[in-house]
């Protein structure tokens, strides 16, 4: 019994780890005005994947976790503690990078966030997060080779950001980096979560026989 509660705590302190890094990585970005965002949210997410999927499987953002307990590869209440977890790990960041650059983040959430919920958004977000999911589910279906885990998911949410860019989003295709970016609404919220839902749908309907 005490082993398994071990367990669990494991994998809860690991995805609001890899949250606050993942939040951390973009809001730092962002508030610096560097133009490879998607790229080091990439890179920080696929790096993730190997140090901590092992304990967690690296959801480190609510929507992918909605998306796996739609397929039936998490259970309810594992889902439930780590959304909270992540929520948890981007409060932190964000109090971290409010404390350490608070000139940008107040200048990031005014004039480079896109604080309405327009339908493009929400489009531009559920279509981002559906590549970004179908990448994730090839990993969750065993059909990715180990070795290229980090590297499949990575590069698929680097693939996400840039397709909801182009229509006119921040590319969050995560609540809880929403909440980071100051952009916590309904396009941001659930955009996310129905292109995940959908996208892991879509592959574990691809390799039904």
């Amino acid at each position: 019994m005490l082993s398994i509660k071990i367990m669990i705590m494991k994998k809860i302190f690991a995805e609001a780890l890899g949250t606050f890094a993942l939040v951390f990585v973009v809001m730092t970005a962002v508030g610096s005005g560097s133009a490879i965002t998607p790229w080091l949210a990439g890179l920080t997410l696929g790096l993730f994947v190997y140090f901590v999927g092992h304990i967690s499987g690296t959801h480190i953002n609510p929507a992918v976790t909605i998306g796996a307990w739609s397929i039936g590869k998490i259970h309810m209440i594992d889902a439930i503690q780590y959304i909270v977890a992540q929520i948890i790990g981007a409060l932190v960041a964000m109090v971290l990078v409010g404390g350490i650059m608070p000139g940008a983040i107040v200048g990031m959430i005014g004039d480079i966030t896109v604080n309405n919920a327009s339908v493009l958004i929400f489009i531009a977000e559920a279509l981002g997060m559906f590549f970004f999911a179908f990448g994730i589910a090839s990993v969750v279906y065993g059909k990715t080779p180990t070795n290229f885990s980090g590297l499949v998911i990575g590069l698929s949410l680097t693939l996400g950001i840039f397709v909801a860019a182009a229509m006119g989003s921040l590319g969050a295709l995560n609540p809880a980096v929403a909440l980071g970016l100051g952009s916590f609404n309904i396009a941001y919220i659930i955009g996310p979560i129905i292109g995940s839902v959908l996208g892991m749908q879509a592959y574990r309907a691809l390799m039904t026989k």
